[in-house]
């Protein structure tokens, strides 16, 4: 792509969108561009049909996957050429709308038992005392903890927003403990080298180990613990308003799937089959 690319890197940058969106939508592109062969300013509705058909029927990528494309040839086609944008020519694929997996309290409790490394367990259970999505926990630092206001502060999370969550009296115990014993200076979970964040996928992988350890079945993962975190909440009697500020969330709706994984809303309900018996 060359200028274009340049260009495109840009107007992403001036954009506000994050580095990690920046280096995806370049991703798409990238590919885009060498399944034709030629300059994306030559091309147009019917290049971005045929490939994201090709995605479709072809390469058979997942639905995420189909519409990061979308989005990547949309943001390039409309903000950095300047063009219109046929959403009745130029569909996007439809989301399958699928309930998070949720571990209930005794799992979650195992899950813990487990993880006998200080650090370890001081990582998952802040990920799901607070909530945080796996990045959020990666990218604290010493400074995010308000001990005062027993707070935790959420730096630059998705959608390059800050945020305040929740800061448990066991949590803050537990990090004394582990800053005592690691003595962490910047980041709060430091990876390998001291001055750099421990990785996402160390802290995926500290997860796995600890799902096995512990015998759970369902197809958790570390993200589990942030929409066990939610439903819990509202269990609890949470309104979503406050559950939908400790998430994140910039609307309601996002945080209203929760609601349909409350046990409460099941157990209140009596199967057809135990009432024809009972009668």
């Amino acid at each position: 792509m060359g200028k274009l690319r340049e260009q495109m890197k840009m107007d992403l940058k001036l954009k506000g969108y994050s580095p990690k969106t920046q280096t995806a939508y370049l991703g798409y592109m990238k590919k885009f561009v060498r399944y034709f062969g030629r300059s994306p300013a030559k091309m147009g509705e019917k290049e971005i049909r045929e490939y994201l058909y090709h995605l479709v029927t072809e390469k058979q990528v997942s639905t995420s996957s189909i519409n990061g494309a979308y989005s990547a040839l949309k943001f390039f086609y409309q903000t950095v050429l300047q063009g219109n944008w046929n959403i009745a020519k130029i569909p996007r694929t439809k989301v399958r709308k699928k309930l998070p997996v949720v571990l209930d309290g005794s799992e979650i409790k195992q899950l813990f038992a487990v993880t006998t490394n200080l650090k370890q367990r001081a990582i998952l259970m802040t990920t799901y005392s607070a909530g945080l999505r796996v990045s959020e926990t990666a990218h604290l630092k010493v400074s995010s903890i308000d001990s005062k206001r027993m707070q935790l502060r959420i730096d630059q999370g998705k959608g390059n927003k800050d945020r305040y969550t929740l800061l448990s009296p066991v949590i803050l115990d537990l990090l004394r403990d582990y800053w005592r014993q690691y003595r962490p200076f910047s980041w709060l979970f430091p990876g390998r080298l001291p001055d750099r964040p421990i990785s996402t996928r160390a802290i995926q992988k500290t997860f796995e180990k600890a799902k096995r350890k512990a015998g759970i079945q369902k197809p958790a993962t570390v993200h589990t613990l942030r929409h066990s975190f939610a439903t819990h909440l509202l269990e609890a009697g949470t309104d979503i308003y406050r559950v939908q500020k400790l998430m994140g969330h910039t609307t309601p709706k996002t945080t209203t799937i929760y609601i349909h994984l409350r046990r409460q809303d099941l157990l209140k309900v009596v199967s057809p089959l135990d009432s024809l018996l009972d009668s």
